[in-house]
């Protein structure tokens, strides 16, 4: 069995969606509904779950779980260390200058 199927076939899914788990989560999420809002959204959470459920009848035996949607792979290059750039040439062009750093204006106001 793997990892997913120990994990999320335990979960129960069949629940009944109320008013209080709407408020519940308008709540964490600091969303406010009026009470038409209300039986909307709880409608439509009612019928995401009834489709979760519909997908935990296939038979998931021996399926592994997608990790990528195509069997490409990313090809990186190597790496390898090159010579940067010198504190002095970093600076030649800068606006702003103090020593080893930039000098830039003040943006954070006490």
């Amino acid at each position: 069995m793997s990892w997913y199927n120990r994990y999320f076939c335990q979960i129960n899914l069949k629940m009944k969606v109320t008013d209080e788990l709407v408020d519940k989560i308008a709540h964490l999420a600091k969303l406010s509904f009026d009470a038409n809002e209300r039986v909307e959204i709880r409608d439509d959470l009612q019928k995401m779950i009834g489709f979760v459920e519909k997908l935990r009848e296939l038979d998931t035996k021996g399926v592994s779980p997608l990790i990528h949607m195509s069997k490409e792979s990313n090809v990186f290059r190597e790496d390898v260390v090159e010579p940067g750039m010198s504190t002095e040439e970093a600076l030649f062009n800068a606006p702003g200058r103090q020593g080893d750093f930039f000098t830039v204006p003040k943006v954070i106001k006490k």
